[in-house]
């Protein structure tokens, strides 16, 4: 019975998945999975959550990986959400779709608190909006010292629910919670440890052979562009996180497993408290103004006009669609729920009264 039992969980090669998004590999104990969608700041698309579901799985199931790595392809990005071009491609025409698309995002978070095992994030880039997200759901993060955490939602017409809002009280406190959250601000990687969004961060800027460990601001942007001999190394950050490994293995695996099951209680319980009400709600908001226009925004490459949304509330007009609520009914040809701000019936032409 137990060798039925072992085949039956029996490890696939992970050149049986097939992916096409997610760069999955295994050795020495160690699953290490990748986003790589480097040319997209590694967001995530609908078909890469199923695959870094699938491989989080894989990984959990195998009982010869006792620790995994998570990361993004580069050294720009560890993952920075989703993809904005894709909902606003897909999703803002389609909301109900967002609700599906949703159900694939709580797959993915869900499959890394399940996997009963520690999940190390590999900040090598900037982690922004759900990729902040994503390394909460982490155990444990190392963080390259050029990188920054950032939110995004209340500037792109949505609500950072698929994690932030439920965790970042508990890992920072409530009040630089709703700093983070409210603010949308970029947190430098030594003020990301300083406030426990991280447990490392590691020297990851050069100029020639020297090390740089606390580069400002302008020695990043010039090590990002190869710049006067500037470069960004990940090889310090490697060296770490293949060091947390080998003293992560050095445990009881059934031990490991029940620690993290114990100390995500708390996640747990925000998360299932909440999870499912935010995906319904976000799939509704996606039929209104603010993503609409948040999206749009983000696409054109231009400021949001949150005054505008603002100034049309205040003055009795719909905030909520931009050609206000549809109440209004043409008297020449009897068309109905046509928007309040149209002068013209959008069915026959006619002047509406």
């Amino acid at each position: 019975m137990q060798m039925t039992a072992s085949r039956q969980f029996a490890s696939r090669p992970v050149e049986a998945f097939g992916f096409k998004e997610v760069l999955y590999a295994k050795g020495d104990g160690v699953a290490r999975i990748t986003i790589n969608r480097a040319d997209r700041y590694n967001a995530y698309s609908t078909g890469a959550l199923e695959e870094l579901a699938t491989a989080f799985r894989d990984a959990g199931f195998d009982d010869a990986v006792g620790v995994i790595v998570f990361t993004g392809a580069g050294d720009r990005a560890f993952c920075t959400g989703g993809d904005v071009k894709e909902y606003a491609e897909h999703y803002v025409a389609t909301p109900r779709d967002y609700w599906k698309y949703m159900a694939l995002f709580r797959a993915y978070i869900e499959s890394i608190l399940n996997t009963g095992k520690p999940v190390v994030a590999r900040v090598n880039g900037m982690a922004v909006g759900g990729g902040n997200e994503s390394q909460l759901a982490c155990d444990l993060t190392v963080m390259a010292q050029h990188t920054y955490i950032k939110q995004v939602g209340t500037h792109v017409g949505s609500v950072a629910c698929g994690g932030s809002t439920q965790w970042l009280p508990l890992v920072v406190g409530d009040k630089r919670a709703r700093a983070i959250l409210m603010l949308n601000e970029p947190i430098p990687a030594r003020q990301a440890e300083a406030w426990g969004l991280v447990n490392w961060v590691v020297p990851s800027v050069r100029r020639g052979d020297q090390w740089l460990d606390d580069a400002g601001p302008d020695e990043i942007a010039k090590a990002q562009k190869g710049k006067d001999g500037y470069c960004i190394d990940l090889s310090k950050l490697d060296a770490y996180v293949d060091d947390l490994a080998r003293r992560l293995l050095a445990s009881f695996p059934e031990c490991t497993r029940y620690t993290k099951q114990q100390t995500n209680f708390w996640k747990d319980l925000a998360w299932h408290a909440t999870a499912r009400h935010a995906q319904d709600w976000l799939s509704l908001h996606y039929a209104c103004w603010e993503p609409l226009e948040g999206m749009q925004a983000f696409v054109e490459k231009r400021p949001a006009r949150y005054a505008m949304l603002r100034e049309r509330a205040a003055s009795g007009a719909s905030s909520e669609a931009p050609w206000g609520a549809p109440l209004r009914e043409c008297p020449s040809c009897g068309a109905k729920h046509l928007p309040t701000d149209h002068t013209f019936c959008g069915a026959c032409g006619q002047r509406l009264s």
